[in-house]
């Protein structure tokens, strides 16, 4: 699959998707996207789902009513591949589809992980979905499933920062500064009940991030140079490692989350 680019009806705006990976969102030329092979993270954006979150404090089980299943950090989704639907010159959409009780590869097993295989107990088909108009990168989310699944879901992009530690963050009316996200660790820095945030950039324009269906955020960085605002329907910490279908939600043949990127 290659590259390919998205250009806004004003030539203002450009996106560039790989494999379903948003890996550049640019206006008049300035990069917003994090890019892969600087420090900080190996990715540009993800997806967690079924599951948000460590869990190998739940020694790795998900209980549900189709029986226990086994996921790794953040879920297996990650460890799929997307399939190209469609594109064009403003939008692209993807798809992953999964048979339930087919393993899949961990790719942080020996090294991180005990589990060399993951597995959920469910059939399921999640699409991805972007649109780009004039500075506004919309993105969706659409999951397919047998009635009542569980899951959690969140998406996962990194932004890119300038390096000098003083970009802040809005949201519920509060301002947040990236000492607070980088303080929190690897348990990232939950800011719930809201639908929008705002990351006050030094060096480019401000970027406004809404969502609907999530309604709760965390951010997690261990640099400078780039942050991750990670829209999420749950939040669980390295603290709090509870995972069954009590605590998640539930699916009952067909839902949709989206994100709107905006450049202010």
């Amino acid at each position: 699959m290659n590259k390919i680019t998205l250009i806004s009806a004003d030539k203002k705006s450009k996106v560039k998707i790989e494999k379903g990976e948003l890996i550049s969102f640019k206006k008049e030329n300035q990069e917003y996207i994090h890019q892969k092979g600087n420090k900080g993270w190996r990715k540009a954006d993800d997806e967690m789902f079924p599951v948000i979150g460590p869990t190998d404090k739940n020694n790795y089980i998900i209980h549900t009513k189709n029986g226990d299943a086994i996921q790794d950090q953040h879920g297996l989704l990650r460890e799929m591949s997307y399939d190209e639907i469609s594109s064009d010159e403003n939008t692209a959409s993807f798809i992953k589809k999964y048979e339930k009780n087919t393993k899949i590869k961990n790719s942080k097993f020996p090294a991180k992980s005990s589990e060399e295989f993951l597995f959920w107990p469910f059939d399921f088909s999640f699409e991805k979905s972007f649109s780009l108009e004039n500075g506004v990168l919309k993105i969706e989310f659409t999951i397919t499933s047998q009635e009542e699944m569980p899951f959690m879901l969140g998406y996962h992009p990194a932004f890119l920062l300038s390096d000098t530690g003083k970009e802040t963050f809005v949201a519920n009316d509060k301002e947040y500064t990236l000492d607070n996200i980088l303080t929190a660790g690897s348990n990232a820095f939950p800011i719930l009940e809201t639908d929008k945030i705002t990351l006050k950039n030094i060096d480019k324009k401000d970027l406004e991030i809404s969502t609907k269906g999530f309604h709760n955020f965390m951010l997690w960085t261990e640099v400078n140079n780039m942050v991750c605002i990670e829209p999420i329907t749950h939040y669980n910490s390295y603290t709090n490692q509870k995972y069954s279908e009590k605590n998640m939600s539930v699916l009952n043949g067909i839902i949709t989350f989206s994100v709107s990127i905006k450049i202010l």
